[in-house]
């Protein structure tokens, strides 16, 4: 039978705990140096170079922001909440943080495991989202960059055909793209007389 999911080797991945010292966090940093992490507690809040963790846990009833170095929501790694108290203002901080997978407090021996593997998944399928809206938006900006220079063109007397005939042509003589054949003519105020001139 096939997996449909990687499972992540975990073995040597860093981990940073945000916890005051507490049971849990004790609970927590011995169950990760198990499974394989190098695991680190830290408080108040994370230095700069958190973002070369490959989790974060975080303490969301005693979170605050600004504790970590990135704009919220947007964490360079996993985030693995720990609740304790469904307090719905501690629950709505979690999830502004974007929290990829939760463990409820008190910790014990079961989940982490689990939480680890469902956070990866979690965040990766997210950053991958995020890179192909991106990607999205981007052929929708290029597509509109060729309807303008298409425009001028048109404008300058040619048909729709003779345009983006010419657009081709730019693009083929300079070896690029249509669409940055397009966004040159548009940046060329110089190209517009030119083809009225045409």
């Amino acid at each position: 039978m096939r997996r449909g999911v990687g499972i992540p080797q975990l073995g040597g991945a860093k981990a940073l705990v945000l916890h005051r010292t507490h049971a849990d966090a004790s609970a927590l940093l011995r169950q990760l140096a198990a499974i394989g992490l190098d695991a680190q507690a830290v408080w108040p809040e994370l230095s700069a170079d958190a973002v070369l963790a490959d989790y974060v846990f975080f303490d969301a009833d005693s979170g605050f922001d600004g504790q970590m170095p990135w704009a919220t929501g947007e964490a360079p790694m996993p985030l693995i909440a720990l609740i304790g108290t469904e307090a719905p203002g501690r629950v709505e901080w979690a999830l502004r943080q974007r929290a990829d997978a939760h463990l409820v407090k008190p910790l014990g021996n079961a989940g982490i495991y689990a939480a680890l593997l469902i956070a990866r998944q979690r965040f990766d399928e997210r950053q991958a989202m995020i890179r192909e809206i991106a990607s999205l938006r981007a052929q929708v900006s290029e597509r509109r960059t060729v309807i303008q220079a298409m425009l001028r063109l048109t404008e300058a007397g040619k048909s729709e055909a003779e345009a983006f005939d010419h657009l081709r042509r730019l693009a083929m003589d300079k070896r690029i793209t249509v669409e940055e054949a397009a966004a040159a003519l548009l940046a060329a105020p110089a190209l517009k007389a030119q083809n009225k001139r045409a």
